[in-house]
């Protein structure tokens, strides 16, 4: 791959998903691009290149952004912000939303949906105390292939064995031949939809959870500062915010600051956000 195919496609990547590319994974954009090549009757990713100059379908767009932003996921990943969720977070909302008994979280860039699942399962392990309550979790990717596998929630025994407690498999999954089906109870809790994170969240609606993780470290500073500007209108003046562990608000906006004592956890950087953290700790 030379220069300029390697600049148009990382350009274009970058403009229609904020994704950064820098010169040293071409290797990625080569493996990544070479299946959308073949199902575009291209031999090599070159000649999808010169296919995109020529014609610039709007499919073919959309194949290379989303075959560029698709990332794996994994069920509890990391562990640490579902146990802050449980002990944490969930408490402070059974506790502030009693009056309006509704709660609703959103799931940014969720690839293939564990992310979401994972929470779902976690809500409905508390069901009893949720009884009567509106609960809400949103979705969201910029890939509809990859919203697609996360809707059917049917996952391979390597997708099951990363990060899912085995009770909880055995509670909640079903096997189908050499797939797992996610219950149908669980996959109603959420509702996927196609999003673009550099477009207005606004359309969205507020929330009280914000899971946003792993996701800003592909961003470049501009870019991380709108997408937080953005989730920060959109998370209630008690709201909590995730980020991966590699990820933080600090030096890129001044809306949102860390939970004490609670890594990878943001808050409303204003006076509201005081009770939830006095609430926190």
């Amino acid at each position: 791959m030379n220069t300029d195919v390697f600049n148009q496609l990382s350009s274009l990547v970058r403009e229609r998903s904020g994704l950064v590319l820098t010169p040293d994974k071409g290797y990625l954009l080569e493996s990544r691009l070479l299946p959308v090549a073949r199902k575009w009757a291209q031999k090599s990713v070159d000649e999808l290149s010169a296919l995109l100059r020529s014609k610039p379908d709007p499919k073919l767009i959309r194949d290379i952004v989303e075959a560029m932003t698709t990332n794996e996921s994994f069920f509890f990943r990391d562990i640490k912000p579902f146990d802050q969720f449980k002990s944490l977070v969930l408490p402070h909302l059974l506790k502030k939303r009693a009056a309006a008994k509704s709660i609703r979280i959103w799931s940014a860039a969720c690839s293939s949906g564990q992310e979401p699942y994972s929470l779902a399962m976690i809500l409905n392990e508390h069901k009893l105390q949720l009884s009567g309550w509106k609960v809400e979790i949103i979705a969201t990717d910029l890939s509809t292939e990859i919203l697609d596998k996360a809707r059917a929630g049917q996952y391979s025994q390597f997708e099951v064995q990363r990060g899912l407690p085995i009770q909880l498999l055995v509670k909640y999954f079903k096997q189908e031949g050499d797939r797992w089906q996610i219950d149908a109870a669980i996959r109603s809790m959420v509702a996927f939809r196609p999003f673009n994170l550099l477009e207005d969240l606004g359309s969205l609606g507020r929330f009280d959870v914000i899971f946003c993780r792993n996701v800003l470290i592909y961003f470049d500073q501009p870019t991380k500062a709108k997408v937080l500007d953005g989730m920060s209108r959109q998370l209630a003046p008690d709201g909590h915010l995730y980020l991966g562990g590699a990820e933080t608000v600090l030096g890129i906006t001044d809306k949102l600051q860390p939970l004490p004592e609670h890594r990878g956890i943001y808050v409303q950087a204003t006076p509201a956000a005081v009770p939830a953290r006095a609430a926190a700790g």
